[in-house]
């Protein structure tokens, strides 16, 4: 598993920048809000594209700008858990965790809800869910979906201390038992060093 960014992006007055190469499963993105590190994630997913510099995930080239590489959002697979879920409220949670699954993928449904603990919530709308819960499925939702790496954008904000403790075992557990790379953004180093996370604090200088 590893990490090679090299990106840059001015948005308006601001420049967004950060540049990072490494082995670690877990990368944290830490720093205060609204420094740019949900920017980084899109770029990562492809949702917005650097100015210049390169990314690449497993060896994997997603972007370089030299070279004049840039894969689409449906090239790229990534699974990204964003701050605010985004459940489908219209479907239970079992229509949401397999929406997006892809034919032939080695993850096992029956794992994923086993070790996020969220198999009795199947038959439930995410309107009856807790934050904690939907934060589960959502993570659920990502990683069924047969991603190559997993984007997971501020996935403790606004829980609790007990659901944020099993969010983050959750997280560990994803790390300690599968292949994908995860790029995890928060603006708490305990929680980054509780996941022993490589750290990258981002600063105004970028």
């Amino acid at each position: 598993m590893s990490f090679d960014v090299d990106i840059r992006r001015a948005i308006g007055d601001r420049t967004i920048a950060i540049a990072f190469r490494t082995d670690h499963p877990l990368v944290a993105l830490v720093g205060p809000s609204g420094i740019g590190k949900t920017s980084i994630l899109d770029m990562v997913a492809g949702i917005a594209s650097p100015d210049r510099g390169h990314i690449a995930i497993n060896g994997d080239i997603l972007f370089d700008s030299d070279a004049g590489i840039n894969r689409s959002i449906a090239q790229r697979h990534a699974g990204y858990v964003f701050q605010d879920r985004r459940l489908f409220p219209h479907m239970r949670v079992r229509t949401n965790l397999l929406y997006g699954r892809r034919t032939g993928m080695a993850v096992d449904m029956d794992d994923v809800l086993d070790f996020l603990g969220i198999g009795h919530l199947l038959d439930r709308w995410p309107s009856n869910l807790s934050g904690g819960e939907a934060q589960r499925v959502a993570i659920g939702r990502a990683l069924l979906s047969g991603p190559r790496f997993l984007l997971l954008d501020e996935p403790l904000s606004s829980l609790d201390r007990h659901r944020k403790s099993d969010i983050l075992d959750a997280i560990d557990q994803i790390r300690r038992r599968s292949p994908i790379p995860i790029l995890y953004v928060t603006h708490d180093m305990g929680e980054a060093e509780r996941l022993s996370a490589m750290i990258v604090t981002m600063t105004d200088e970028g």
